[in-house]
């Protein structure tokens, strides 16, 4: 099967390892475990989820967009 390569503008670009998937009425949430031990958590539609076919174990990249990232203080 041919394989896509992507180009996209984000530099927050992560590869790892689904290492949890919760599905929900309408969403999926993924626990994506990076290299070192750090894990990132995804809301995704369920349809999305279905359609790449995710489980645990696949190998996915995260796109993380700095416009969507917040920081707190406590």
């Amino acid at each position: 099967m041919p394989v896509n390569t992507m180009e996209i503008s984000a530099r927050n670009v992560f590869t790892g390892t689904v290492i949890s998937i919760q599905y929900g009425q309408i969403l999926a949430e993924l626990v994506i475990e990076l290299p070192g031990g750090l894990e990132i958590t995804s809301l995704i539609t369920k349809k999305s989820a279905e359609r790449m076919h995710l489980a645990e174990g696949r190998k996915v990249s995260t796109i993380i967009k700095a416009s969507n990232v917040m920081v707190a203080l406590d």
